[in-house]
């Protein structure tokens, strides 16, 4: 079950078309974690091979720092597009 939603979740983050969205998930010490991002960013690529397991993770650009993060789709709790709150799910 968890993975049908993590997908749905990254579903949605991948169908934004580049509008900023704001996601909220578990990070690997536990701790919750409010990020404002974007996906299908490129301007900040240096080239290279992108070893991210691009079906566990969410890649996106965090316009806070303006660096690229890997999300794992199995923690993402919810996610809010134009302000309209997509899903949510306790972790």
């Amino acid at each position: 079950m968890k993975t049908l939603i993590s997908n749905t979740f990254a579903a949605i983050a991948a169908n934004t078309n580049g509008k900023f969205f704001t996601v909220t998930f578990k990070k690997k010490d536990g701790s919750i974690r409010i990020m404002n991002c974007r996906t299908g960013v490129t301007k900040a690529l240096k080239g290279g091979k992108s070893t991210i397991d691009h079906d566990k993770y969410l890649v996106v650009y965090e316009m806070a720092s303006k660096e690229y993060r890997c999300i794992n789709k199995d923690t993402i709790m919810h996610i809010a597009v134009a302000g309209e709150k997509a899903a949510s799910l306790s972790v």
